[in-house]
């Protein structure tokens, strides 16, 4: 076939574009899970900062993003997020939609979630709708929760939530670009900083 490298090469720069890879003007959204917060843990603390791994972590994270020069960092109010995108930035915005889903802990160690799916997307939803409003072209860190985040994903790429067996390490970073009303998923979990 005469010319196929060149409609090879055409062809692939038209998925990439679908994908918003390289596309001017499109909003990259970091969404990154908090840091170790479990590691000494102390009872009663419903809102439990960092560990000393959490804050290595963290920094870790912060010599990354350092490097992507953030238009914005938002957090979930919850100390442990709050911690981690301090690491970053003192310039932290605050979004309580960004909680984690809430949760009950069974006798077996199981997680039980006591907010619908459609709740979390909703909610999820409407906060990085306004993030990519607010930084159009901008890269954004939105530090959060594994199930808040999983969700939101889930919904981003049309898989119906619970199917996804995934669990973002800490610290980990999926990235979510987006222009107009499109989004698509660029990574999944990416730890390389705590390599």
């Amino acid at each position: 076939m005469q010319g196929g490298a060149e409609r090879m090469t055409r062809a692939m720069r038209a998925l990439e574009a679908a994908y918003l890879i390289d596309v001017p003007g499109h909003t990259q959204i970091w969404l990154v899970r908090h840091g170790d917060c479990y590691e000494g843990m102390v009872d009663g603390d419903a809102d439990p900062p960092l560990s000393p791994l959490g804050v290595t972590q963290s920094r870790q994270l912060a010599a990354r993003a350092g490097e992507m020069n953030p238009s914005a960092v938002y957090a979930s109010p919850a100390r442990r997020a709050l911690q981690t995108a301090q690491a970053i930035t003192a310039d932290v915005r605050v979004d309580k939609r960004l909680l984690e889903i809430p949760l009950e802990l069974g006798d077996g160690y199981e997680f039980s979630f006591t907010e619908k799916p459609e709740s979390v997307t909703e909610r999820m939803t409407a906060v990085i709708d306004e993030i990519v409003a607010a930084h159009p072209g901008g890269r954004v860190i939105v530090v959060g929760h594994a199930g808040a985040i999983v969700n939101y994903l889930c919904h981003v790429m049309h898989i119906e939530p619970g199917r996804l067996r995934i669990l973002p390490f800490y610290t980990s970073v999926s990235v979510v670009r987006a222009l107009g009303d499109r989004r698509m998923v660029g990574a999944l979990c990416d730890t390389c900083h705590l390599d």
